[in-house]
């Protein structure tokens, strides 16, 4: 929408520019919870090992890390109790395939249970968040309400829905304070070391939040670019510097392309690193690979000085006893994750009072008509959860003659380019200690701190002919 927004030059109102934020945002911490507890936390938490706990001490526990915390004795007695029933049925259900009881877990029994705990209080929360992203999306995921020109949901501004969104919204940020961050400070204190591993050089964050049409003047989540950690050196980001590589990629040979000129022609070979190895083409920015998501996010704002920034930064580090070095790693990876969680919906609250005040003022429009141009280029830039999205566009005869994007997990998961850069993932794993190379959880750590999305970044074609299918829309 952005990207042929931008092209045909149309401005959105302010309340549907309120609501795409009150929808992102939502976005936010649905995926940071999903992916801290269910996709993530298991690299760090020896489930099984919870058998072994003690429920009073893990209660006296999670009331010491919380002074909100979900439930007592009798409750983590409760989840024990599950948890066991899992491993004497011989299937372990949603903890199954994994390397329970791995040297690399430094979790007593009794922070296991209570992390275990919450892993199921966020299944449940999970579905709230949903619940909240459909108010004024229609449905989670893939909203229905947006559309070129706004939003559609102008019926849904009511105080009932804009009140439940409100509820909801309190709802999620007390977990994400009481629970997801204490949890998240409490296993990081076992795993400092992990504060020099799985690091990389370069970092781009398109930005995103605008609070003003003014882009991206006014972002919430500031745009720019930090090359060899030199957090110093801040840079705004300029779209007009990627350049898309497929040297090491299934694809056929090309030079490197910015995405106005970009082309995806499917070409699979035989997997061979030293040449083709990969789906995904390599992202460039002045030809360097840079690592995008929260962790870009969070130190492209600490950078320039974002005060909801900076302060959960320092407190964070203070409370570690690390030094500011160990963002850089997987460890900072995933606690940008959810310091970014709190900041963002702190900044919901201030969205919402001011939709609610638009419409107090008789103040409801949510969208702005337009016309499709002859012949028009544009480019969206926004940052999703995994990271920075970049669409770009060119319309001819009023219809869509070249269209391409850049997704995060193309830049994070990209291969080699034509120098033999290494792209962020590939980088990051350099160095990774292993201590048993068949379970290799080490390695699972900070590849899933990255929150990849395979599907995200490949073009989809048919496994038996190769064909690449072009389809009209009449």
């Amino acid at each position: 929408m952005r990207a042929v927004e931008n092209a045909i030059g149309v401005t959105i109102p302010a309340n549907a520019r309120l609501i795409r934020n009150l929808l992102h945002g939502t976005q936010f911490q649905h995926d940071h919870l999903v992916h801290f507890y269910h996709l993530h936390a298991l690299d760090w938490v020896d489930i099984v090992s919870s058998l072994k706990a003690d429920p009073a001490k893990t209660a006296a526990l999670a009331d010491n890390v919380s002074s909100a915390s979900v439930g007592g004795a009798v409750y983590y007695k409760a989840v024990q109790q599950r948890l066991q029933t899992f491993v004497d049925s011989g299937q372990l259900g949603p903890f199954s395939n994994a390397y329970w009881g791995h040297e690399a877990y430094k979790l007593p029994p009794e922070a296991n249970l209570m992390a275990a705990g919450h892993y199921l209080e966020a299944l449940k929360l999970q579905a709230r968040t949903a619940r909240m992203h459909a108010i004024f999306g229609g449905k989670n995921p893939h909203p229905q309400s947006l559309v070129v020109g706004g939003v559609t949901c102008v019926a849904d501004l009511t105080p009932d829905r804009i009140a439940e969104f409100l509820y909801l919204w309190k709802e999620s940020q007390e977990f994400i304070k009481n629970v997801y961050i204490p949890d998240l400070l409490a296993v990081a204190s076992f795993y400092k070391d992990w504060g020099a591993i799985g690091g990389t050089t370069n970092f781009l964050a398109w930005g995103e939040f605008p609070e003003s049409d003014k882009e991206p003047d006014s972002l919430f989540m500031p745009r720019g670019v930090i090359m060899n950690r030199n957090i110093a050196g801040l840079a705004m980001a300029m779209q007009e510097k990627v350049t898309e590589h497929v040297a090491h990629a299934w694809y056929e040979e090309g030079t490197p392309k910015h995405p106005y000129q970009g082309e995806t022609k499917p070409k699979h070979g035989d997997y061979k690193t030293e040449s083709k190895y990969s789906w995904f083409k390599a992202p460039r920015y002045e030809g360097e690979p840079c690592e995008v998501g929260p962790l870009a996010r969070v130190l492209v704002a600490y950078a320039k000085g974002k005060p909801e920034i900076k302060a959960l930064v320092d407190g964070t580090l203070k409370k570690l006893d690390i030094p500011v070095t160990a963002l850089f790693s997987t460890l900072g990876r995933t606690a940008a994750r959810g310091l970014e969680t709190v900041a963002i919906g702190n900044a919901m609250e201030g969205w919402i009072n001011e939709l609610i005040t638009n419409i107090k003022n008789g103040d409801t429009k949510t969208y702005q008509a337009w016309q499709m141009p002859d012949k028009g280029m544009g480019v969206g830039l926004n940052d999703v959860p995994r990271g920075s999205l970049g669409h770009w566009i060119q319309i001819e005869n009023k219809k869509i003659k070249n269209y391409q994007y850049v997704v995060p997990s193309t830049w994070n998961m990209g291969p080699r380019c034509e120098k033999g850069k290494k792209g962020p993932l590939e980088e990051a794993l350099i160095g990774t200690p292993v201590a048993d190379p068949k379970r290799p959880l080490e390695v699972l750590r900070t590849v899933h701190s990255f929150d990849p999305c395979v599907a995200c970044g490949v073009h989809v074609i048919d496994p038996e002919s190769n064909q690449v299918y072009k389809i009209r829309v009449i």
